[in-house]
């Protein structure tokens, strides 16, 4: 993500590339594999319709949020997805640098009754999900929690 904050640093601007790095942060924080998240998304383009990958034959629709940390750029609205042809909805919530700093999950069916009618989705509103990051205190006893990382690996040109 260096690049993308120096290129944010030199143009004012980050390079639009939440959506891709939220697509796979997501996939690896339910328990899939670069590998099979790759697989998934093979045959998609950035236009495709519903969901954004499979996994365990389920269909993931992923939303995030990542403030600029510029005055004004603090998050209060969440987008909502445009239609439910997806099974569960993830939402990341990164910091300036793209940490994740937390992701929610959501059912299709509870996230159509508990915030479908809203015209305004905050984050209080994503929070009512299912808590996936960070893990909760007893979750993180376990060894595999404490070594997961929910980065993307570092891309060579």
């Amino acid at each position: 993500m260096t690049a993308a904050l120096q290129w944010e640093t030199a143009f004012g601007v980050a390079p639009a590339i939440t959506s891709a790095v939220s697509e796979y942060d997501a996939a690896i924080l339910i328990g899939s594999t670069a590998e099979a998240y790759g697989v998934s998304c093979s045959t998609r383009t950035a236009v495709s319709r519903g969901h954004d990958f499979i996994f365990q034959n389920k269909r993931y629709q992923v939303k995030a949020n990542r403030p600029s940390g510029k005055p004004g750029s603090t998050v209060t609205l969440v987008n909502k997805p445009k239609n439910y042809d997806w099974d569960f909805l993830v939402w990341i919530l990164y910091d300036r640098a793209f940490q994740m700093r937390e992701a929610w999950l959501w059912p299709v069916e509870q996230y159509r009754n508990q915030l479908g009618p809203k015209a305004r989705i905050s984050l209080g509103d994503m929070r009512a999900g299912t808590r996936l990051f960070p893990a909760a205190a007893a979750d993180m006893a376990s060894p595999s929690a404490q070594n997961h990382s929910f980065h993307a690996p570092q891309l060579h040109s």
